[in-house]
């Protein structure tokens, strides 16, 4: 489900109900289109008898509702407990981004998410998690595998506000893979304040400039779904989201982004970098309807990863 990404465009779909970002990015469009497709596909699964290969859930630890006493108690109230030792004594601050994987559960003890069972590590930076993950995984060095019992005020609370969202006391197992190269600066543009002149315009209005040449000649459709990276500012030179900073890529369809993505994605071939200064009437428009997203016209910076599918 590629709309699932709250702090990129998508973007950190990496979980399906774990420590996710808490807030939506402003380059997603809340297209109501892409919302009906993704409900369809909802019903669909649910109707569909269940694949016989479909992984088992994990059992959930036997002390899952009793944390052992030689378990770390935090004055969060955090608690956690090593269950395989590390290497090294470097530790992750709250801006780093790591590598990990996990699998948790909650009180009943129903396993709600796990990257274990699906076979794919997570990567994420620390301060785009719940707080027990921001707090838990801090604690950790690399290769070290730990249990966390985090408390329901530093997960989704007891009625959490996201649909989905498991509520109450969690608890997680996690082993942290490594801690990733910070990424790299990322400069607001020169000419992030008008439109260059050699930059082409689109009878939309959409203006866009070539910044590297690509490595084939593939490019997207309007349905593709495709990785990319990419920085956006307003025309003043703040930047208001980037997942060049936060050292993940976003994964999307073109048809549930803002116009000015939809029609400028198009234009790219696969390895191309291309800037785009999008009117507003291709993003959120002068005065957007969605509290957090930026008005009037953007400027992005893209780079096209690849066609996913």
């Amino acid at each position: 489900m590629y709309l699932k990404l709250w702090t990129s465009l998508l973007a950190l779909a990496l979980f399906t109900g774990c420590p996710r970002p808490t807030t939506d990015s402003p380059a997603q469009n809340d297209a109501a289109q892409a919302n009906k497709k993704e409900d369809k596909m909802k019903q669909a699964a649910k109707s569909s008898p269940p694949p016989s290969n479909r992984p088992e859930p994990l059992p959930a630890p036997s002390d899952l509702l009793a944390p052992p006493a030689d378990a770390e108690v935090a004055p969060s109230g955090l608690k956690s407990r090593i269950l395989t030792a590390g290497k090294g004594t470097d530790k992750p601050k709250p801006t780093d981004v790591v590598r990990v994987h996990y699998s948790g559960w909650d009180k009943s003890g129903k396993m709600f998410d796990s990257s274990v069972v699906r076979g794919s590590p997570a990567v994420f930076p620390l301060n785009r998690v719940i707080k027990g993950w921001t707090e838990g995984v801090g604690l950790m060095v690399a290769g070290e595998k730990r249990r966390l019992w985090i408390p329901a005020a530093m997960a989704y609370g007891d009625t959490p506000r996201r649909p989905g969202a498991p509520s109450g006391d969690l608890v997680f197992d996690v082993e942290l893979l490594e801690i990733l190269p910070p990424p790299p600066e990322v400069k607001v543009p020169a000419d992030v304040a008008a439109v260059p002149a050699d930059a082409t315009t689109t009878g939309s209005g959409l203006a866009y400039k070539s910044l590297s040449a690509g490595k084939s000649d593939q490019k997207p459709t309007a349905t593709s779904v495709v990785e990319v990276h990419y920085s956006g500012w307003t025309t003043d030179g703040k930047m208001f989201d980037s997942s060049v900073k936060r050292g993940m890529p976003a994964t999307f369809p073109l048809n549930g982004v803002i116009k000015g993505w939809t029609e400028g994605l198009q234009l790219m071939t696969v390895g191309e970098k291309m800037r785009f200064w999008i009117p507003g009437n291709l993003a959120y428009g002068e005065t957007p309807s969605r509290p957090g997203a930026p008005a009037g016209t953007l400027v992005f910076d893209v780079e096209l990863l690849k066609i996913v599918k």
